[in-house]
């Protein structure tokens, strides 16, 4: 009994001092986020002193020299190219992932390996190809550019999540539809999509993660502030001789905060579908 109690007290004190690490660093960024000095802090404690808000005030209130408000439009541009992407790889990715798992075809097997091909490259080898066909399409400096871009990364990833969700779903709903009289168009729409949702949610959260923290794509191909992502607008605060330190973790908080949202919305589904995707029935 005493040994039971002793490795369970020993568990516990272990996922503590994990904890306490995972943490830290978190602690430390809002730390230099609400402390006034913009000076990198050497200090090892994660409280600040004295708290302020001002760092955070002076990020969501920048002004370009035209007097545009740019937190605000690089906030909307990050949501937008975000959203786009997620509803752009949603749409295309759900009808390829279910052919390639239910239909037998010429071409099925090179099809997924040219996808998980186009997985194995960085974006950064692809920027400079991807930089000349934007240019020749004059979509240089513009978010639709990005979103295309974006969505061709995003694609091939979610056509494999969501073929691993419906190989694992059982063919005798749908067969049950289709001897009823329903099209395989209903069996698609009204069976396997609702039993797909938490693999839907997985792919969405996924897309959505690429699209709005991306930095190197968005920061070759956009060249005005107006038109940045945030993560294009946080290197502003890094500098070749300083760094505001301050300015950069308050707006890092900031960004991450849609990311925390959106995560907290979708958690029901998250578990379920990053298990269930990875394994046939």
């Amino acid at each position: 009994m005493r040994r039971r109690y002793g490795t369970v007290a020993l568990t516990h004190l272990t996922l503590i001092a994990a904890t306490a690490l995972t943490l830290y660093p978190i602690l430390w960024v809002v730390k230099m986020a609400i402390t006034p000095s913009q000076g990198f802090a050497a200090s090892g404690s994660p409280w600040p002193w004295p708290p302020t808000l001002d760092n955070f005030r002076d990020v969501v209130t920048t002004r370009d020299l035209a007097g545009h408000w740019l937190f605000g439009r690089q906030l909307l541009n990050s949501i937008i190219v975000a959203a786009a992407v997620t509803i752009v790889g949603l749409l295309l990715s759900t009808t390829a992932a279910y052919a390639l798992s239910r239909f037998r075809f010429p071409g099925r097997g090179a099809s997924l390996r040219a996808f998980l091909l186009s997985q194995m490259f960085p974006g950064v080898v692809t920027s400079i190809p991807l930089y000349v066909l934007l240019d020749r399409l004059h979509l240089l400096n513009r978010l639709g550019g990005l979103v295309l871009v974006y969505s061709t990364t995003a694609i091939p990833f979610c056509v494999f999540m969501l073929k691993g969700y419906f190989d694992s779903l059982p063919k005798e709903l749908e067969e049950a539809v289709l001897l009823d009289g329903g099209t395989r168009f209903t069996a698609f729409f009204r069976v396997a999509l609702p039993l797909a949702r938490p693999a839907l949610a997985v792919t969405a959260l996924f897309s959505f993660l690429t699209a709005w923290n991306e930095f190197i794509l968005a920061a070759t191909f956009m060249s005005e502030q107006t038109q940045y992502t945030l993560p294009v607008a946080l290197q502003r605060y890094v500098g070749d001789y300083s760094t505001e330190w301050g300015h950069f973790a308050a707006a890092a908080i900031l960004v991450s905060l849609p990311v925390m949202a959106l995560f907290f919305a979708l958690e029901k589904h998250i578990i379920g579908g990053l298990t269930a995707g990875g394994v046939k029935g």
